[in-house]
């Protein structure tokens, strides 16, 4: 085998392993992979995931049936009329509560990209408020959220908006899982959601 030959069976193997690595969360055509928790609305219209407020106006969440311990998770998301959502990581839901960690999807000004811990600690960390201008309400986003040992960076449409440390994280366990809040009146539309385990 020439060298030529073999430095494009390498590189070939190198680019195989990498896509073999991500994988899609979201097939565009149905919930497949996901469990609902709570009565609010999670459906799929256009190829697009779509959570909104139900009659109850409770929390919901919609959490992967596989639980994710070290990976890059990237979506995209629109917030339609009040966007307050959020995106948890290592986490379990019983009914509609939640334990572990979310990285904060909300309407301007509201921390989007910070880190809260529910029915524990509050917000462990919140962006800088002038990184808040990353975010385009109405507007498709993309927010990209590593999370590797007990260390969690988000960003949102490049922009980096919190890296913090944590070794209560670092021990956590669970899957990954969309937020709608309570209080009604709230829609946010996803798409392209896409996991690379690390």
């Amino acid at each position: 085998m020439t060298f030529q030959k073999f430095n494009l069976v390498v590189n070939f193997l190198f680019l195989f392993s990498l896509s073999a690595q991500e994988s899609s969360l979201f097939n565009g055509k149905d919930l497949d992979g996901w469990n609902i928790h709570g009565t609010e609305k999670w459906y799929v219209e256009d190829g697009n995931l779509i959570c909104e407020s139900g009659p109850d106006k409770e929390y919901g969440y919609l959490s992967t049936v596989d639980s994710y311990k070290d990976f890059e998770l990237s979506l995209d998301f629109k917030q339609e009329a009040n966007g307050n959502s959020g995106i948890f990581i290592r986490s379990t839901v019983e009914g509609t509560i939640v334990s572990g960690w979310q990285v904060e999807v909300a309407p301007p000004g509201k921390n989007s990209g910070g880190i809260y811990e529910s029915y524990g600690r509050g917000w462990l960390i919140k962006p800088d408020k002038v990184k808040d201008q990353a975010l385009k309400m109405g507007e498709w986003n993309n927010m990209k959220i590593r999370v590797k040992g007990d260390q969690v960076i988000s960003w949102i449409n490049g922009v980096e908006m919190v890296s913090f440390n944590d070794e209560k994280i670092g021990k956590g366990v669970g899957a990954i899982a969309l937020q709608i809040h309570d209080g009604g009146g709230i829609k946010v539309k996803w798409k392209n959601i896409v996991l690379k385990k690390l």
